[in-house]
């Protein structure tokens, strides 16, 4: 039996994560197993990576082409380790990014080649691709506050990516609507803007073209 891969891409802010979360929480309500990921991460090695990518202190000096190996050193071993695995026992994975971010971030917004970001990412994943990939878009404006508003009310230090210019999210942002009008088969472009239920339930209503959710509660 084989299971369903989804990634949840955008910018900063974009409220991905949370209705990753949403939509984990109503899948196992209807009996399917459900693995949640986040890149760079779910390994003990991808967490690792994570920190020294994320980290301000010490890492200021990362080149572009230096973080654009690591993470998908951090993605090759999650798709080994994890991905695959979990898809061949039939689960339903949810990854919070995936390579579409590489594209976006390390391609688009540090402006590395992209022939030479998309053969390290094919090295990295092999044929180990999503199924669906969710886009949620939102002005960048909105993304501001919300970083903004994350980081008052969690008192978090903003990370190495946070603390970019507008020009490179700006970028990032024309990245990901470039690849998604190259993969039009593959993503759902969502408007984010809208409330947390209005953005549930475009964001159900997308998944169950890929997932037939069967078990306990019937379709959903």
């Amino acid at each position: 039996m084989s299971g369903h891969f989804i990634s949840f891409e955008g910018t900063e802010g974009c409220g991905k994560s949370t209705q990753l979360g949403l939509l984990a929480e109503r899948l196992r309500s209807l009996g399917r197993e459900v693995r949640e990921l986040r890149e760079p991460g779910g390994t003990v090695l991808g967490e690792e990576l994570r920190q020294i990518l994320k980290r301000r202190s010490g890492s200021g000096g990362m080149t572009p082409e230096a973080e654009l190996l690591l993470m998908n050193a951090a993605r090759a071993q999650l798709v080994r380790e994890v991905i695959r695995p979990a898809l061949a026992r039939g689960e339903i994975l949810l990854c919070d990014r995936f390579y579409h971010s590489s594209l976006a971030y390390q391609g688009w917004g540090r402006q590395l080649d992209l022939k030479w970001v998309r053969t390290v990412i094919d090295f990295a994943v092999g044929e180990t691709r999503p199924e669906l990939a969710l886009l949620f878009v939102i002005p960048p404006e909105v993304s501001v506050a919300r970083r903004q508003e994350r980081e008052r009310r969690q008192g978090l230090e903003p990370d190495r990516f946070e603390v970019e210019d507008d020009g490179f999210f700006r970028r990032v942002a024309e990245g990901f609507r470039a690849i998604a009008a190259e993969e039009p088969s593959r993503f759902r472009i969502i408007d984010a803007g809208g409330t947390v239920e209005q953005v549930r339930a475009v964001v159900w209503e997308a998944a169950l073209a890929v997932i037939q959710t069967r078990g306990p509660g019937g379709s959903g």
